[in-house]
């Protein structure tokens, strides 16, 4: 396969997908393997869709500012003097210096190689000793803009100037995701966990999109959760995760108080999570960044109603970081290590058409979503 998609290549990683799950294998290993399925997803997928990048609460203020890299480009955010979100390239017009470090406050943007000033709409408003340049007019230069959209309380870009906008294409996710976490805007940032991981990003995503291997690999989560109420819906470009908390004592963390008493969902295209476990009201934001054929970068930020976690909510902290995230990331470097094997080229989707936690439904509609990138790359 050359760097670029052929029909060839298409036919050959859709083979045995079918679009009824009961029937369908999985993907293809060589679609976690090789190095130019990476770098087509990275053109195709992650540079074509909408990308979670913080809370609201980071960009609220005029003057405030947030960076980021989508696809490898360096991205920056920033809420203008009007109060209106904009997001461009970090990168100035004069010789592609990264503009904005980190996340702070400002009222002007100035790189810091030639002292080339920008207004926060993005226009060079100076550019020292340029006086003398013939054909060169300050008013024409701008900063690239990026699409960007506030959606449930989160901040995300968009880096294809043609995508549709996210909440029209995500039908009722906004609605879903309201109804259970009516508070989501005011929801404070109140502690990040990070993981690097040696394995493909879409192995990290199938494992998030499924529960069969729960009672196997995740005894302490099947007491957290009733897992008899444990159900799945797929749509469009997103899926919904919806069970009762567990009544019984739990080794995972103490639910008996709990004021949320629903263990809600939901999974984006291409790779964010959105998670409301049972406790105070909170919103977990699983951000799957991939980093390479074989490796994925995680971000795990809690937002909860406090900037400090309750006692609760540090035992949660404490269980996703010391215990669920130790056995799934095992499980997903364990897969990896078994794709690139000759030993396996793919499996069967294992399907309940109850849609019950213990159905591997969602993977499927995930693999679906996938291929129809692969195949938009080759048109």
């Amino acid at each position: 396969m050359g760097h670029r998609f052929t029909q060839e290549d298409f036919i050959r990683l859709s083979a045995g997908y079918d679009q009824a799950p009961q029937r369908s294998l999985s993907l293809n290993a060589e679609a976690y393997t090789d190095p130019r399925c990476y770098l087509v997803e990275q053109e195709a997928i992650i540079a074509r869709s909408w990308q979670w990048v913080c809370h609201v609460e980071k960009v609220r203020e005029p003057g405030s500012y947030t960076t980021t890299v989508i696809a490898g480009k360096p991205i920056a955010i920033v809420r203008d003097g009007d109060g209106r979100l904009r997001a461009f390239y970090n990168v100035c017009k004069h010789r592609a210096h990264e503009l904005l470090c980190g996340d702070g406050k400002t009222n002007r943007i100035m790189c810091p190689y030639h002292a080339w000033v920008y207004r926060l709409d993005g226009q060079l408003v100076r550019s020292p000793h340029t006086e003398n340049l013939e054909n060169f007019d300050i008013g024409s230069i701008c900063l690239d803009q990026v699409q960007i959209e506030e959606f449930c309380g989160f901040i995300y870009v968009n880096l294809d100037p043609q995508a549709a906008s996210l909440s029209s294409q995500s039908g009722d996710l906004e609605t879903e995701i309201r109804h259970w976490a009516p508070d989501i805007d005011q929801l404070t940032f109140g502690h990040r966990l990070t993981y690097d991981i040696k394995s493909n990003w879409k192995n990290v995503v199938d494992n998030f999109l499924e529960c069969y291997h729960c009672p196997t690999a995740h005894k302490d989560f099947c007491e957290l959760v009733d897992m008899d109420s444990y159900k799945v819906t797929t749509h469009g470009i997103y899926s919904s995760h919806m069970a009762d908390a567990g009544n019984s004592p739990n080794a995972a963390y103490d639910v008996s108080n709990a004021s949320v008493r629903t263990h809600a969902v939901w999974w984006l295209w291409p790779n964010t999570c959105l998670m409301r476990y049972p406790g105070r009201s909170s919103m977990i934001v699983l951000n799957i960044i991939p980093a390479g054929p074989d490796r994925t970068l995680e971000t795990y930020d809690f937002f909860l109603e406090t900037p400090q976690p309750d006692e609760t909510e540090l035992e949660a902290i404490r269980y996703l970081d010391e215990v669920l995230q130790v056995e799934d990331i095992g499980l997903v470097e364990s897969v990896q290590r078994g794709m690139n094997t000759p030993a396996f080229q793919q499996g069967r989707i294992v399907h309940d058409p109850k849609g019950s936690g213990k159905s591997e439904h969602a993977v499927h509609h995930f693999h679906g979503l996938v291929l129809d990138a692969y195949e938009k790359a080759i048109a």
